[in-house]
């Protein structure tokens, strides 16, 4: 109760600042959203668009889950929760622009990278490799640059490379694919350091994340 307790508070804080002083922003809001971005971001509790780009509300769609991942195109009619959000933003939110946001520290990625979870059942880890088993070619990629003992060096390797898998896999979906094709829609990576606080772009000609 304590934590709830503490989430009320701020919300009443919000109420008194925030809300009331964009309290035109919440009554056209209130009509309908149109952003014009979409940012897949993780699920850390340390990361969070909004604060990183000092937004408004309404600026963003955002999707977030364990190391800001998206699962490759699959046409078999199932539940797909990434899929569904980014068809959304962009066929009937018409986003312009996607970002994967990925960022230092990152433990899923770190899984990816060292198996943690492998061999493991739902409950016990069990559900976190199945999804992180998305970076598996990438984690391969990463431990055979880094042979030996996995170093920081490594698993920042692997946070890069997770941005440009999910890039990658946001490309295996046809009508995106056709929708960038045709300048409807432009992709980006970034990275955020959350040690330094500096944000990162990725420059795909170069394979390189620069400062921006």
């Amino acid at each position: 109760m304590a934590r709830l307790r503490s989430l009320v508070t701020g919300y009443r804080r919000f109420r008194e600042t925030g809300w009331a002083q964009q309290r035109e922003r919440w009554t056209n809001l209130a009509q309908g959203q149109s952003p014009k971005v979409m940012v897949i971001a993780c699920s850390d509790s340390r990361v969070d668009p909004t604060r990183i780009f000092d937004t408004d509300p309404g600026e963003l769609f955002i999707v977030r889950n364990i190391a800001a991942l998206v699962p490759p195109f699959e046409g078999d009619g199932g539940r797909h929760g990434v899929a569904a959000a980014v068809e959304f933003a962009v066929t009937q939110l018409e986003v312009e622009e996607i970002l994967v946001l990925g960022h230092g520290s990152c433990a899923g990625c770190a899984a990816a990278l060292n198996q943690r979870f492998a061999g493991t059942v739902p409950g016990d880890g069990g559900s976190m490799s199945r999804w992180l088993q998305i970076l598996d070619v990438a984690s391969d990629a990463v431990r055979a640059r880094h042979p030996g003992a996995l170093d920081r060096a490594a698993y920042a390797d692997m946070e890069h490379v997770a941005v440009q898998a999910s890039l990658a896999n946001l490309r295996t979906f046809p009508w995106l694919a056709e929708r960038e094709r045709r300048g409807k829609v432009k992709l980006h990576g970034g990275f955020f350091a959350i040690d330094d606080g500096v944000f990162h772009l990725l420059d795909e000609a170069t394979d390189r994340f620069e400062p921006a």
